[in-house]
């Protein structure tokens, strides 16, 4: 099989200064592609960058805190004034305040939707303009979530942030496609920091501690695997085998790689002169309400 070559393209990964973000960095350097590595850290950025230098990439670091248009706009000008274009977007840079409803603060609310989501909407909308100036397409990746598709207990900002940034690319890729710049939403899954805290993983986190692989049921049934599981896919949609590739959300993490449904109606009835809400509640357990949707993360 011929090795994806990102030779003459040139990147920005929001967040990339470790995680997630810096297996994307790692992965699209490695293709070939020149990158710019962003952290709020100048010191975890410039190592980042280095380190992608040292393995024969070519990187350069921008410090910000994504969120701001001025943020994402400096991370674009980054790209053109080092390398002349904007090829690839990768909005990844996040942040987490969980917290259940009746604890979470605004502080808590503003801070994770500022990062996520109007990062996100900053990041893209500088990208494609430059894009667009340079008339030769281009690719958005947004990095969504499994708590957006589905839900996720003490994650109420977080999830919104991340269906949000779901609903972004399906209508963002219908926007860009005149420019053939596709857009798409990875949803990955894999064992972070974040993830090793989870009680019930508790006996997973040891094993990793002691040097062990991650167990073939964690890769496969839960599809989690490692930061560098998940990068193969924002290489691929970087790539030209994925111009035809948009509006999409796709999962990925361990030994698995699944493309989400888009939501659509589950159950449908009609009532000739409308419904009254006791027409509602009579009908409703036998027909539209007979299968309700389910919610949540799988159980581990």
């Amino acid at each position: 099989m011929k090795a994806i070559d990102l030779n003459g393209q040139v990147a920005v990964v929001t967040g990339s200064g470790r995680g997630l973000g810096l297996a994307f960095a790692h992965a699209l350097a490695r293709a070939g592609a020149r990158v710019v590595v962003n952290d709020i850290d100048a010191d975890t950025a410039q190592a980042a960058a280095q380190a992608i230098v040292a393995e024969g990439g070519e990187a350069v670091c921008e410090v910000a805190a994504v969120g701001s248009t001025d943020a994402a706009e400096r991370l674009v000008a980054r790209a053109v004034d080092t390398w002349g274009r904007l090829d690839v977007m990768c909005a990844n840079a996040g942040i987490l305040r969980d917290k259940v409803l009746w604890n979470m603060s605004d502080e808590d609310f503003d801070a994770v939707i500022h990062t996520h989501l109007r990062g996100t909407f900053t990041c893209a909308r500088a990208a494609v303009r430059q894009m667009r100036a340079q008339g030769q397409g281009g690719r958005l990746v947004l990095v969504a979530s499994p708590a957006g598709q589905r839900g996720n207990f003490g994650q109420g900002n977080y999830a919104a942030a991340k269906a949000g940034i779901a609903a972004m690319a399906r209508t963002w890729a219908m926007e860009c496609a005149k420019s053939a710049i596709t857009v798409n939403a990875m949803v990955p899954v894999a064992w972070t920091q974040m993830v090793a805290s989870i009680p019930a993983l508790a006996p997973v986190a040891e094993a990793l501690a002691r040097g062990e692989p991650l167990p073939a049921d964690v890769r496969q049934r839960l599809g989690m695997g490692t930061p560098e599981d998940v990068a193969p896919l924002l290489v691929f949609l970087a790539s030209r085998q994925a111009v035809d590739v948009t509006g999409q959300c796709i999962g990925i993490g361990g030994d698995k790689l699944a493309l989400w449904s888009h939501p659509q109606e589950a159950a449908v009835a009609y009532r000739e002169g409308g419904w009254t809400a006791e027409a509602i509640a009579a009908h409703w357990r036998g027909a539209v309400g007979l299968h309700p949707q389910s919610i949540g993360m799988p159980p581990f």
